[in-house]
């Protein structure tokens, strides 16, 4: 299974498995559209990915895209190797709000 969502009271954890690229990218944008719906708070759960290409870089963006429009916070926990590599070549983390544990990523969705 590619993605695994948790809802909360307040937010929802999407768990990213194995690859986010080309061939599950639309699905993960759809996914994340539905789902700021209903939360406004997001958290990218990447300890099960050890795999994204440029394509999956795009999706975590327009993520970010979608999620300010709707006045929300995403944060990112668990960033593997392989896909740390692609955050620091592109510089990535300086867009997004990268976390070492799924837990630091929950609290800092509620601090300003």
């Amino acid at each position: 299974m590619g993605f695994i969502i948790v809802k909360k009271e307040k937010y929802a954890i999407i768990q990213i498995n194995n690859r986010l690229d080309s061939l599950n990218s639309r699905e993960f944008k759809e996914i994340v559209q539905e789902l700021i719906k209903e939360f406004n708070y997001l958290i990218f759960d990447c300890s099960g990915m050890d795999f994204m290409d440029s394509t999956g870089l795009g999706a975590l963006v327009s993520s970010l895209k979608y999620i300010n429009q709707a006045s929300g916070k995403l944060t990112i926990a668990n960033l593997q190797s392989k896909p740390r590599i692609v955050f620091e070549i592109t510089r990535a983390y300086k867009i997004f709000d990268v976390y070492n544990t799924v837990e630091e990523a929950e609290k800092a969705l509620f601090v300003e």
